[in-house]
């Protein structure tokens, strides 16, 4: 999973990459001090995975990460080229999701490239500028289809109308993510890459005495995503910054401390997850205990081939059993003797938090 952390420049986005990344982006307080994205892979916390190498004692543990790049900061005009424009937009191509930082905080010593803060204002500039770009993508894509019809190309009819009622979308200032898309349609967006397609996790970035208690500018952030229908985050990307220094131990005793259950990070992978619609399954073994990140309904054979090609060419059946059963059994063999261990075939959906052992032939 590839999220790209964006924003106007001086809202907190290479202060929280360097926090959950700990890769030390530079967090200057100007524009664009981060010209080419930063890339950093963030392991993703499970605690599963503690427990099960405690059970069967792997030679190593190997998390699922997430990719995160901090991207430049965006500005008004963007789609034009200004600032950093042209730059920025082509980043975001790459990434999976979108992780909108907004600036909750009021702090005079740090400059806000709008003049003052806005929370609402400076997510519509994002939105706009993805907006723009996608409109201009469009025309050139329609312009193509269209002289396919007219070529006698009946076939590409119903693309035709789909790309217009996107456009029409597209020319309201609504994000391409609004249109309720048919699974017949689908195939449509292969190659279209459009920005404002794309999922989108609002992180509200307050100041840190609100981390707890929240912001009335953090309420406006939370109210803007849920009539969107995207996911919000209220984290302070300072805080972060702090419990990034710390060891588990300190960590632990830091969050109990502020009255948070767990780390900006964990929040924001777990939402994360949930945007993508992602869950992870986990094999145990001797010499490795390791969680691999699917999509939510995939199969066996599929989320086999996470593994190895030959996994699922070769795919013979999976042997599952649950994470809380195989706990509460205390081994493999225990939950065999249960019959808790259960063969599965082609067609089983794998579930988040199956510990799996695959069987195949090649």
């Amino acid at each position: 999973m590839k999220l790209g952390i964006v924003g106007l420049p001086n809202v907190g986005k290479s202060t929280l990459f360097n926090a959950i990344t700990k890769a030390g982006a530079e967090a200057a307080n100007y524009p664009f001090c981060t010209i080419e994205p930063n890339v950093g892979v963030v392991p993703v916390p499970d605690h599963r995975l503690d427990v099960l190498s405690a059970m069967v004692h792997p030679e190593k543990i190997t998390p699922a990460v997430i990719e995160f790049l901090d991207i430049a900061g965006l500005v008004r005009g963007a789609s034009k080229g200004e600032g950093l424009g042209n730059k920025f937009l082509a980043n975001i191509r790459e990434v999976d999701a979108i992780c909108h930082v907004v600036r909750c905080f009021a702090d005079g010593d740090v400059v806000h490239v709008e003049g003052d803060v806005d929370p609402i204002r400076d997510i519509e500039t994002v939105n706009l500028e993805l907006i723009l770009a996608d409109l201009e993508w469009m025309e050139r894509r329609i312009d193509r289809v269209r002289k396919l019809t007219k070529g006698g190309d009946r076939s590409r009819h119903a693309e035709l109308e789909f790309l217009e009622r996107i456009q029409h979308t597209l020319s309201e200032g609504l994000p391409a993510r609004s249109i309720e898309i048919a699974e017949e349609e689908k195939p449509y967006l292969q190659d279209l890459f459009l920005l404002s397609l794309k999922p989108v996790l609002y992180v509200a970035n307050v100041a840190e005495d609100e981390v707890v208690t929240g912001s009335l500018l953090a309420d406006k952030v939370r109210a803007y995503a849920e009539a969107e229908g995207s996911d919000v985050v209220v984290a302070s990307a300072r805080i972060e910054e702090e419990i990034a220094m710390l060891d588990e131990e300190s960590r632990a005793l830091f969050l109990a401390e502020l009255g948070i259950g767990e780390s900006g990070l964990d929040r924001i992978v777990r939402a994360g997850y949930h945007l993508l619609g992602l869950i992870s399954y986990l094999t145990a073994g001797p010499k490795e205990v390791r969680a691999w990140t699917i999509e939510r309904g995939m199969r066996a054979p599929q989320a086999a081939g996470k593994i190895h090609s030959d996994f699922e060419r070769g795919f013979i059946r999976a042997e599952v059993v649950a994470y809380e059963d195989l706990i509460a059994c205390g081994s493999q063999a225990a939950a065999r003797e249960k019959g808790l261990v259960r063969s599965e075939g082609k067609e089983y959906v794998v579930k988040d938090g199956d510990v799996v052992l695959f069987r195949f032939n090649v």
